[in-house]
């Protein structure tokens, strides 16, 4: 890693960094950062995440230098030994964090930075090595489906070899393709139908708000939708290795009308009298299947809705 010039930027890395790595400390907003910075090693908090990214190195790298929490704040000038070496042994590229006096170290803000940085990407890419290095282990590194295929044989304690127990279609290209093609075709369609629910859910929330009662709580009704809101993405996740890790019994078709399904979907509106099963409603005595005319029996559209003779006629 070669030494990067200080800029606005670099605070924007370090968050992104952080986030990445799963950090869930006090420093994740851009002002607790800067003044942790600020304050160098007298803060408790840049403290803390010096040492968490140290031990997470060292976690993933076999390094003879550590970084330790000591006594806290009272051993700051073993601390700074500590990272001296730790640095040097990292091969740091920022000149100011690995020479000069060491008790003129880590005194600004722009090292304290630069120190976080360093850290955290270098954790990143070790990291990323040691992804790689565990995904390089599997029979087929080229094939995304064999690896997925090997993730389920090893969660389900199945035979590791290809030949005992992959299915036939994994060996044959055409099939293949020609499985990846029509699962692009639904995930298209799928999409867009995704699309037009989630449209369909804005609008009907949307028309809540028209209500005196509901503009005065238009803050509280956005902070309760919009985190679920934003959960929904209209992109399908199903790829091939779903398809090869499903059961037989997912094939059962369950009606959307049986009453194991109604249990949980029945309320107030469709449960009463003139719901759509009522005596009124689409099946009623009179509504589209019902008494004498259908549309222009009786009991049909009227004037207004359910009046004595349908339609009007002309």
């Amino acid at each position: 890693m070669r030494e990067l010039p200080p800029g606005p930027a670099m605070e924007s890395d370090i968050l992104d960094a952080l986030e990445a790595l799963g950090y869930t400390g006090a420093l994740l907003e851009e002002e607790a950062l800067n003044k942790a910075a600020e304050n160098g090693l007298s803060s408790p908090e840049f403290f803390e995440l010096c040492v968490w990214l140290g031990s997470q190195i060292k976690s993933l790298c076999n390094m003879e230098e550590s970084i330790t929490s000591g006594d806290g704040m009272k051993d700051i000038e073993s601390f700074q030994l500590e990272m001296s070496g730790f640095l040097r042994e990292m091969a740091c590229p920022y000149s100011s964090l690995i020479s000069g006096d060491i008790k003129d170290r880590l005194r600004g803000k722009e090292d304290c930075l630069k120190l976080l940085l360093f850290l955290s990407t270098e954790l990143q890419a070790l990291k990323i090595l040691h992804s790689k290095k565990i995904k390089g282990s599997h029979l087929e590194k080229h094939n995304e489906i064999i690896q997925e295929v090997q993730a389920i044989c090893d969660a389900l304690g199945l035979p590791n070899s290809p030949s005992s127990g992959i299915p036939p279609l994994l060996t044959n290209v055409e099939q293949k393709k020609r499985l990846e093609k029509i699962n692009d075709a639904l995930r298209s369609e799928y999409e867009c139908r995704r699309r037009m629910l989630m449209k369909r859910l804005d609008v009907t929330v949307q028309s809540f708000g028209w209500s005196d009662r509901a503009k005065v709580k238009t803050d509280e009704i956005a902070r309760i939708y919009q985190p679920k809101r934003y959960a929904l993405s209209p992109k399908s996740t199903i790829t091939l290795a779903h398809l090869l890790a499903a059961r037989e019994d997912l094939s059962k078709i369950i009606r959307t009308s049986s009453g194991s399904t109604r249990e949980n979907t029945v309320c107030a509106i469709n449960k009463g009298g003139g719901g759509f099963q009522g005596g009124g409603g689409f099946q009623g005595g009179g509504g589209f299947q019902g008494g004498r005319g259908g549309y222009g029996g009786r009991g049909g559209y009227g004037d207004p809705y359910g009046g004595r003779g349908g339609y009007r006629r002309y």
